[in-house]
């Protein structure tokens, strides 16, 4: 699970890259109930999303123009310049250097050896996601990726993770979930899975993270999110041992997953 006792290594915030702040603001919030916050001009627009109060998400402009609107996810580090030498040392490429916003912390973004983004963060006096794992917000994170192995190298030598394959149902493969180092089944985080790269037409077949968002009820989540004018590419099915869940994208075409841990786990 992901908790807000965040260590090295663990997801500690989302935020979207969008084409239309506004617009984009207005799906997720008909979809989850979100509040957005308009964080000033100095922040070039940047909305701070809540949810009962709680910060879980954010919505920005694009970095790249050139890029599509996508989920990005950041992962807490306490010494983001050694950080970002070794995602470099590993095969990485540093996107964007160590850079300070405002009195917030410190970020840095990574393209990891398969062409996946994220963000190294090292907070300041915003700490990152106030609620997580609870119904619209944050539960978990993918990457999918055309080398699992790569990927599991590439993590595990930067943040020290941990991780477990397991086999899907009918033997279509696995799936290989991951957990800070040194911590227990409890802190499992997310998960990796290997995919060709014709199946990561948005991401241009590199490899993709992407964030699952927990929701009370998934197919009337499912209906709103079509509703909203966004897409459900698969499901709403239920997942053995996990729940009840639907693979999305906004009208904008970022994607992300909901969840509902509560259903069709048996």
């Amino acid at each position: 699970m992901i908790t807000t006792d965040f260590v090295n290594g663990s997801p500690c915030w989302v935020d979207l890259g969008a084409t239309d702040i506004e617009a984009s603001a207005e799906f997720y919030t008909r979809v989850f109930g979100w509040e957005a916050s308009y964080t000033g001009s100095r922040m070039a627009g940047y909305r701070l999303m809540r949810s009962d109060g709680a910060a879980v998400a954010g919505i920005a402009p694009r970095i790249d123009e050139d890029e599509p609107p996508e989920w990005g996810v950041q992962f807490w580090v306490t010494d983001i310049e050694g950080a970002a030498v070794r995602a470099q040392e590993l095969g990485g490429t540093i996107l964007v250097e160590p850079m300070d916003l405002y009195e917030f912390g410190r970020f840095a973004h990574i393209a990891d050896p398969q062409g996946g983004w994220f963000t190294l963060w090292q907070a300041g006096t915003f700490t990152s996601a106030e609620a997580v794992d609870r119904p619209n917000s944050l539960c978990w994170v993918e990457l999918w990726t055309p080398s699992a192995q790569g990927s599991r190298e590439y993590y595990g030598g930067l943040f020290g993770w941990e991780f477990e394959d397991v086999g899907l149902p009918g033997g279509e493969g696995v799936y290989t979930r991951i957990r800070p180092a040194g911590l227990g089944e409890d802190r499992y985080f997310g998960g990796l899975m290997e995919m060709p790269a014709e199946q990561l037409p948005q991401a241009e077949g590199r490899a993709d993270w992407h964030p699952v968002f927990e929701v009370a009820d998934c197919d009337a989540t499912a209906d709103t999110v079509k509703a909203a004018g966004g897409q459900v590419y698969m499901g709403p099915e239920d997942a053995p041992g996990v729940g009840r869940m639907a693979v999305c994208s906004d009208p904008f075409s970022a994607g992300f997953v909901l969840l509902d841990p509560r259903t069709g786990r048996d």
